[in-house]
């Protein structure tokens, strides 16, 4: 594979004097497919962070969080995650369906470790593996086009104290954030439904 810098960037590492050094940890680190170590990483990650661009130039960053193992290794270059109920906007979703592109930072903060995987995503509503996660609405795949570590000197340690109530799990039910109720009216029909249920004590 051919990892391209762009002029920008060229001229940054051009002004600092890094065209050397950059050329050298591009050589050295960034491939184009999902190595075993790579594998055990995204495996064991219950968070990341996915950057997409809409046709319209339009920027989105969101986080994205589950259980340890919610993202899939599916081969060595492709991973698979869920996409949950959200607040509705569909921003990420939007963006993957109009151009593929994303970029996605995985992040442990305990071991401070960092690692970054773009690529081209698509979303399949019958994908085989929806089924294997509760309540998801259909599957991100994307096919891995640069994967590369990241140093960890900036990442601040961090020790997990309690993952979220919210993300969908087998055999219970998942409780609504609080700030649904400000919007009842707006919300999805069969939403609407389980709610009045509930209020009703059915």
């Amino acid at each position: 594979m051919t990892f391209e810098h762009s002029n920008a960037s060229r001229d940054f590492q051009d002004r600092f004097d890094t065209r050397r050094l950059s050329d050298a940890i591009t050589a050295a680190t960034v491939h184009d497919f999902i190595s075993d170590s790579d594998a055990r990483f995204i495996g064991a990650v219950d968070m990341f962070f996915i950057a997409s661009q809409g046709a319209n130039g339009n920027l989105d960053c969101s986080y994205k969080g589950g259980e340890p193992g919610f993202v899939r290794v599916v081969d060595e270059h492709t991973i698979a995650f869920p996409n949950y109920d959200g607040n509705g906007q569909y921003m990420t979703a939007g963006n993957i369906a109009e151009t593929g592109k994303v970029g996605i930072l995985f992040i442990d903060w305990v071991s401070q470790w960092r690692m970054r995987l773009n690529g081209s995503a698509s979303i399949d509503f019958n994908d085989p593996l929806k089924s294997e996660w509760p309540e998801a609405q259909f599957v991100v795949r994307v096919r891995a086009e640069e994967v590369f570590p990241n140093c960890q000197r900036y990442v601040h340690r961090m020790d997990l104290v309690e993952r979220s109530v919210f993300v969908p799990k087998a055999g219970c039910e998942t409780p609504d954030p609080d700030w649904k109720a400000h919007f009842e009216d707006a919300l999805p029909a069969e939403q609407r439904l389980r709610r009045a249920a509930h209020r009703r004590g059915d």
